[in-house]
């Protein structure tokens, strides 16, 4: 089939109806209805086989995980996600696994209301970018900057999970159905960024370990933290492999689990259960932030542990 064909077939009218959608894929721009009482929030993510998965891994997991990852993004700042655009380059012209793609991706956009509005299809190595648009009230976006000493540091979900799941399949290890969906099919916090908003002083998504991602918080707000590694959110096999390898590695810095992690003013502890319960995912205080610059990690016994492992840097030497 042609590159027009495809298109037509498999990547035409993807995710949800939007009123707000003028015109979409088949014309050379998307035309979109931006509110006036709202801010666009963008965010772009390449995922390239080889780097960012394994090129045999499932086509509708990827359709999922390409998309779910800009959305994480989104759930950072509080958006309410809107649109896409798609650019994905195929080694051939696979209907099959095409249309499996296209299933993935459709499925999670339509549960987050989101319309695909345009992309381009090349022949190259598999790569797959997709932009997320997303809308927030004027002046109510989250932001990296705003922690403060005094807030607590918190986190969605459990970490670790997706690195495990990697390590496992690295090792030729049998990978369960858990381990397999934190990987191949991550949730992105789209519903807890929004209740945040007017809440939290700070947010930021887990793409590249806590280490790394808290780090960037920090060095945004001028502040440090002091983290508890007894209070960290751990499935019982990542909590096992840190208790066999009496390393925490896995959890800080491993990457790939797309969860929050987020300052709350100490006045506002209370309502982390009914954040909780309206974002409908565990949230979990982790730590503190302090006036002193740095990150510490401490250990139940109360001494400091340390890694020279800060998370995953596409150029690290």
């Amino acid at each position: 089939m042609s590159e027009f064909d495809l298109i037509q077939r498999h990547l035409t009218g993807l995710g949800a109806a939007r009123d707000d959608v003028l015109l979409d894929v088949g014309d050379d721009c998307a035309l979109l209805r931006v509110p006036a009482d709202r801010e666009l929030a963008l965010s772009i993510d390449t995922l390239v086989a080889g780097v960012h998965f394994l090129p045999e891994a499932d086509p509708e997991g990827l359709g999922h995980k390409s998309l779910a990852v800009g959305l994480s993004d989104l759930a950072a700042v509080g958006a309410e996600p809107a649109w896409a655009t798609l650019a994905l380059t195929l080694p051939t012209p696979d209907e099959t696994w095409l249309a499996a793609f296209a299933r993935g991706f459709a499925e999670l956009a339509r549960q987050e209301d989101v319309r695909l509005v345009g992309g381009d299809l090349t022949r190259g190595p598999l790569t797959m970018s997709v932009q997320v648009h997303g809308l927030v009230p004027q002046g109510h976006a989250l932001r990296r900057s705003g922690a403060r000493p005094g807030d607590l540091v918190c986190v969605s979900g459990a970490l670790g999970d997706a690195g495990l799941a990697l390590r496992h399949l690295q090792r030729g290890e049998p990978l369960g159905d858990y381990l397999r969906q934190r990987l191949e099919r991550p949730t992105p916090r789209v519903a807890l960024g929004e209740v945040l908003r007017g809440v939290a002083s700070a947010a930021i998504d887990l793409s590249d370990g806590l280490a790394s991602d808290l780090g960037h918080i920090l060095g945004a707000s001028a502040c440090g933290a002091r983290i508890e590694l007894d209070r960290l959110p751990l499935a019982d096999q990542v909590a096992g492999e840190v208790a066999a390898e009496h390393d925490w590695t896995l959890p800080l810095t491993a990457g790939d689990d797309y969860e929050l992690c987020f300052t709350l003013p100490p006045t506002h502890i209370g309502e982390l259960k009914v954040l909780a319960a309206a974002a409908g995912c565990p949230l979990t205080q982790i730590g503190e932030i302090e006036a002193q610059p740095g990150l510490r990690w401490m250990t139940a016994d109360g001494h400091q542990w340390h890694s020279d492992h800060l998370g995953y840097d596409h150029f690290a030497p």
